[in-house]
């Protein structure tokens, strides 16, 4: 009796020793990716979108890494063509700001639509979750200019089913205090103001952990 006790204990402190822990959730992986605006132009590394968004996203208990996939002056052509290699970081979400360059340049909105429709046309095909984030064009390029380049975003948005934040640098733009010199670019204030409103949106598109 007392031998088949002991064998019983020895059983049970290898189930004990041997049993899996809880699983952890794996990291999700954003892939910011943009212009500019996105990698940070003018700030330092630390107050780069993406950094500040994983921080805020982090601080909401979420376990994150943002990915810097902003390419300064880059348009939507460009964008597009590189678009494969943000791919194969295997990301979660992309949170995708492309187009103000081609509005700075004149492009033609037509163009431009056909790029980032490209862009959603292969995330949707790789299933993988988009938040498009919106421009608006300057209203010194005229009334036809602003309104085909301003139709662009809720368009696709609607075309494709994603998500839209209207305007990535709502609360931000055309205010002295709160970009640099160049009153194009954000400094770290308007990073933080624009962290601070799309980080909501972006933690209600990711997966449960």
């Amino acid at each position: 009796m007392k031998r088949a006790f002991a064998c019983w204990s020895v059983l049970l402190l290898l189930a004990a020793l041997f049993a899996p822990g809880p699983v952890r959730a794996a990291t999700t992986t954003i892939v910011a990716f943009g212009d500019s605006l996105t990698a940070g132009y003018g700030v330092t590394p630390e107050d780069a979108f993406p950094v500040r968004l994983e921080a805020a996203l982090k601080a909401r208990g979420r376990d994150v890494r943002v990915i810097n996939a902003g390419v300064s002056g880059d348009t939507s052509a460009g964008g597009l063509a590189r678009l494969d290699w943000s791919l194969a970081d295997k990301p979660n979400l992309i949170v995708l700001e492309l187009g103000s360059n081609d509005m700075l340049r004149g492009i033609d909105p037509g163009s431009t639509e056909a790029n980032l429709d490209a862009i959603l046309r292969k995330l949707t095909d790789a299933k993988i979750p988009v938040l498009l984030c919106g421009m608006f064009a300057a209203r010194n390029l005229g009334p036809d200019y602003v309104g085909r380049f301003d139709a662009i975003y809720p368009k696709l948005a609607q075309k494709y089913g994603v998500p839209l934040h209207p305007f990535f640098l709502d609360g931000v733009a055309l205010d002295a205090k709160l970009n640099q010199g160049d009153g194009m670019h954000p400094n770290p204030a308007g990073v933080k103001i624009i962290v601070d409103r799309i980080a909501p949106v972006v933690e209600k598109l990711l997966p449960a952990q």
